[in-house]
């Protein structure tokens, strides 16, 4: 089982129980590095330049919800935490009203942790 410090994107180090930094394992580490990998800029990680997608790319651009799916589901299968089978299940809209400028993503998928059936939403703002 792979442990890992617990880091949520956009939030600081969580700390532990005991005061120590926490930790994560299973599938919240999987969800962790799969919202790490979709929102980093392509390019921008210099030991692994195809690490990333860059979703805060496409908000406020041309509507292009197939093109989002399909860098997704390329960029989620890098990871090992998701099963190719069965297939995830991604779901693009763009936002209205008060959340004109973000994209909202769901993404349902099995973790190979534990093959259990995760469920991962978010939002990008521009």
């Amino acid at each position: 089982m792979m442990i890992d410090l617990s880091h949520r994107w956009g939030t600081d180090l969580a700390v532990g129980s005991t005061g120590d930094l926490a930790v994560v394992s299973g599938p919240s580490l999987g969800q962790q590095r799969l919202l790490r990998r979709l929102l980093t800029n392509g390019g921008d990680y210099i030991w692994q330049r195809d690490y990333g997608a860059g979703l805060a790319r496409f908000v406020g651009g041309p509507s292009a919800p197939s093109q989002i799916r399909a860098l997704v589901r390329g960029q989620i299968f890098r990871e090992q935490a998701v099963q190719r089978s069965p297939e995830p299940a991604i779901n693009v809209v763009e936002g209205s009203g008060v959340q004109s400028n973000a994209l909202l993503l769901g993404i349902h998928y099995t973790d190979s942790s534990d093959s259990t059936p995760q469920l991962l939403e978010f939002s990008v703002r521009g």
